[in-house]
């Protein structure tokens, strides 16, 4: 892995950390500006403890070595889940700062999920 290849994938990574982390535990808080964004999209706050939860197990698993496995499903997780969210915003006919925050993480999950090391790597069986 050169050089490049590993400050994309820790940069991108830590972005990627920073984001769900903070938006996990606002979710599973409740903090006033998330409950306003989840009815805004027509979702139930109940389902705020759900994604907060999934998004801060998500977080670890991604950074903890090894659990290969769990990894690959901690990214397509967060990649369901900040897509689902970026359509969400789309349908309700926001734009600009609405749909930032899904996008970016979206292009952060990928870049990450991309570089990632090889001992992170889930290696197939052929």
């Amino acid at each position: 892995m050169t050089k490049t290849n590993k400050i994309i994938y820790w940069i991108s990574t830590a972005l990627l950390s920073f984001g769900m982390l903070g938006s996990g535990i606002s979710q599973v808080l409740h903090v006033k500006e998330m409950n306003e964004l989840i009815t805004h999209v027509g979702y139930p706050l109940y389902f705020m403890y759900i994604i907060g939860v999934w998004k801060i197990l998500g977080v670890i698993a991604i950074l903890v070595p090894n659990f290969k496995l769990v990894k690959e499903w901690a990214y397509a997780g967060f990649f369901f889940l900040m897509t689902g969210a970026l359509v969400s915003h789309l349908f309700m006919g926001d734009a600009g700062k609405a749909i930032f925050g899904p996008l970016f993480q979206t292009i952060f999950i990928i870049l990450s999920w991309y570089f990632r090391p090889a001992d992170r790597k889930l290696v197939s069986a052929n």
